[in-house]
């Protein structure tokens, strides 16, 4: 795979190599320009030290004869090995056209010297007239040696001008290609850089496109990024992740679908057990006629049996009720008191009924038909296997936000196995109830009604008797839930 980071080093490495290259050709021609300048400028530097070194020999042995001592002889020895030095020099300036003059100076020089060694001499013997006369010749000699490198110098612009207009040609032709190659150098690292912006762009592009295309909600149309690097590979698990994301919408759809059937499904149900349930007796029938016989206990002095039967009627026409409204805790707890009068009067003394209630959580909504088949529960499972002191409590108590319902009885008990059979509704009401609504169908109600699951708690064990919990948030105002 050819990676971003690739690319820049291959853009980096183009721009290098072209400066380099540059660079290296700009020298050269720059290197080689002023090798020849080097070169003509050396001459004349050369041809300027002998004349300079001859007049200052000259000078030095003026000073000499006027005071000959070691200072002054040691003086004039250096510049005429000064002298000798720059002659030497000369000498590998020759060329075809300037070797006859060069000899001829190197000659002047050579009797230039022996001059001045002739005046040395002479004022070594005291012979002042004749080392006066050597050192006019030789300072005539020097004369003849500056005018003669004034010739040369002549002779050499003469010879090199051709070369100073052809060095001054390549300075221009340098320029003109120094702009051309900035020129060019300049093309191409705009070409190489649109080039290389294209391959990142472009791929980056497509995939901005694709992704605004998921966020309109089309994810059936395939994620393709024309490059070989990582944006590549970003692209095609992009794709996957869209082809992930579109099997997980679909699966939702059709959870939803499924759920919503299934819910509509309960709902037909519940509605359905309720109709049956109501219609499992005449109600018109059956009120008037329980009404009639309280009446005439009433009125034969029969007044504890007019009390049950007026108990008996208040809970069937309250049982008759729709099931799908709601009411208050205080409508379900005298209810409660109604049921449990008719057990009083059907087990006598081995029931005992114990109530606490806390009258500020009595006016809160709850569903109707809640607390009768816990009780009928206790009585049936708790108290009627019990041939003695059976009891029941029955508590309401407001505990900040929540009101707790706690019916206890002083049974059998029973182990987790049916506890959670109980919860889930593997035990069946038993024919004779006067609702005939399951453990497991309450506790279904409950938790659709309030929103929650931890509505519900038993807390049991065998032999020490069963507690039933109800945690319920406290609600107002509640008309239909159903």
């Amino acid at each position: 795979m050819n990676t971003i980071q690739k690319k820049i080093w291959m853009l980096a490495g183009v721009v290098i190599v072209m400066m380099f290259a540059i660079w290296l050709m700009l020298t050269f021609y720059n290197q080689k320009m002023q090798d020849q300048y080097n070169d003509i400028l050396q001459r004349y530097l050369q041809m300027h030290e002998v004349s300079d070194a001859s007049q200052q020999t000259v000078t030095n042995l003026n000073g000499y004869l006027t005071e000959p001592t070691e200072r002054t002889a040691n003086r004039l020895e250096r510049s005429q090995d000064r002298l000798l030095d720059a002659q030497a020099a000369m000498l590998g300036l020759r060329n075809a056209e300037n070797e006859f003059t060069l000899t001829n100076y190197s000659n002047m020089i050579e009797s230039f010297n022996e001059t001045v060694e002739r005046s040395v001499a002479f004022s070594g013997q005291a012979d002042n007239e004749a080392a006066l006369t050597e050192f006019t010749e030789a300072n005539r000699i020097s004369i003849y040696i500056s005018e003669m490198t004034l010739s040369i110098f002549n002779s050499e612009l003469k010879t090199y001008e051709r070369f100073y207009r052809d060095i001054i040609r390549q300075s221009e032709d340098l320029d003109t290609m120094g702009i051309l190659l900035l020129s060019l150098t300049s093309i191409l690292l705009l070409l190489f850089t649109y080039l290389f912006s294209l391959s990142i762009t472009k791929p980056v592009h497509q995939l901005t496109k694709a992704a605004n295309e998921l966020a309109k909600g089309r994810f059936d149309q395939p994620i393709r990024v024309d490059s070989n690097d990582e944006i590549s590979f970003l692209a095609k698990t992009f794709d996957h992740m869209r082809v992930n994301i579109n099997k997980l919408i679909l699966e939702i759809q059709q959870k939803a679908q499924v759920e919503s059937e299934l819910q509509e499904s309960k709902l037909l149900l519940q509605q359905s057990q309720m109709r049956h349930l109501q219609s499992q007796i005449n109600p018109h029938f059956l009120f008037n006629t329980l009404n009639t016989l309280s009446k005439k206990a009433y009125l034969d002095g029969a007044e504890e049996t007019s009390d049950l039967l007026v108990s008996v009627a208040g809970l069937l026409r309250y049982n008759l009720k729709r099931m799908d409204h709601t009411v208050t805790v205080q409508e379900e707890a005298y209810v409660l008191k109604q049921y449990m009068e008719i057990q009083k009067a059907r087990f006598s003394d081995r029931l005992n009924f114990h109530i606490e209630l806390d009258e500020s959580a009595l006016l809160y909504q709850m569903p109707s038909l809640t607390l009768q088949p816990l009780i009928e529960n206790a009585v049936i499972h708790g108290i009627e296997p019990k041939e003695e002191d059976g009891r029941i409590w029955f508590r309401i108590k407001d505990v900040e936000g929540n009101v707790f319902i706690e019916i206890e009885d002083n049974g059998k008990g029973m182990d987790e196995t049916r506890k959670k059979a109980l919860l889930e509704g593997g035990i069946n009401p038993q024919e004779g109830h006067s609702t005939g609504i399951g453990f497991a169908n309450v506790v279904k109600r409950l938790q659709l009604f309030y929103g929650r699951e931890d509505v519900v708690t038993i807390e049991s064990a065998p032999g020490k008797g069963t507690k039933i919990i109800l945690k319920l948030p406290k609600v107002m105002e509640v008309e239909n839930y159903v």
